[in-house]
């Protein structure tokens, strides 16, 4: 056997041999519409089910999209929410998604560079947007923000979330970069955010629009839909991961999501297309 041949072999037992201890530990959990769990894991797809990894962020649009998928294709669809960076750590470590729906571009382009994505199936589903979101009705945070009139604000860990390192760069464009490190509440995602200011924990949140749009009628707060020249762009990559490349459920769902129904669903949200 050449030598190439011998280390495709084994690259190969080891993918599965990470695929099969995230089964053996017990610790993939099927996630069904409208629940998620806290460590974001979904079972292995089976014939005619799409296990989809989706940036917090997305969540509430995804369910919306995932039952009009579900109601036309007859799939399933399991979906597993966290930040963006560890969901992509989970998926580096074997985890068995079919799809993954980042907050970003920068890891459906690391997993494709590195062969756990499908080459050529990587596009941009939505553009994201940045709200600051208070509980508080009746306040202007853009103005609280510039001033410094305010308590402590939430936002997804910028290690890991886009939108917090979006939060981070409004505050060096406004100036206040330095004011506001002192008041910062780090969260592991933008759903915790959220958490945080819907408790009072903190006075303002920095999450995406999206997540303000789905907010009950009793609880509109006081947002700021950020200037969008105050960050740099959000692109949210989707991407066919090499688990799902045979899974026809996995296929037919990111057509959905590029297609006239899905990309209307996105834009109700907050989010832009290209």
């Amino acid at each position: 056997m050449s030598v190439m041949g011998a280390r495709a072999r084994l690259l190969r037992s080891q993918d599965r041999h990470r695929r099969s201890r995230w089964r053996a530990a017990g610790v993939v959990a099927v996630l069904s519409l409208g629940l998620v769990n806290g460590a974001g894991f979904a079972t292995a797809a089976r014939a005619g089910q799409v296990a989809v990894a989706t940036a917090s962020n997305f969540l509430q649009p995804l369910r919306r999209i995932a039952a009009a998928f579900e109601a036309a294709s007859g799939h399933d669809v399991a979906i597993s929410a966290g930040s963006t960076g560890k969901l992509y750590a989970q998926i580096m470590q074997g985890a068995p998604f079919d799809v993954f729906l980042a907050a970003n571009a920068r890891e459906p382009k690391r997993l494709e560079a590195e062969g756990e994505a499908v080459a050529g199936t990587r596009f941009t589903y939505a553009l994201g947007t940045l709200a600051v979101w208070s509980a508080t009705p009746g306040i202007d945070p853009q103005r609280a923000l510039r001033s410094g009139d305010f308590g402590r604000i939430a936002l997804a860990n910028p290690k890991l979330a886009p939108y917090g390192r979006a939060m981070l760069q409004v505050f060096d464009r406004l100036g206040i970069a330095r004011p506001a490190a002192d008041r910062l509440v780090v969260a592991e995602n933008v759903s915790q955010a959220l958490q945080f200011a819907q408790s009072g924990n903190t006075t303002f949140a920095a999450v995406a629009l999206s997540q303000v749009r789905a907010l009950g009628n009793g609880e509109r707060g006081s947002p700021w839909i950020v200037d969008a020249d105050l960050y740099d762009p959000i692109a949210q990559q989707a991407v066919l991961l090499k688990g799902g490349a045979d899974n026809a459920a996995a296929v037919a769902f990111l057509d959905y999501l590029r297609g006239p129904a899905g990309r209307a669903a996105v834009v109700s949200f907050g989010y832009g297309v290209e």
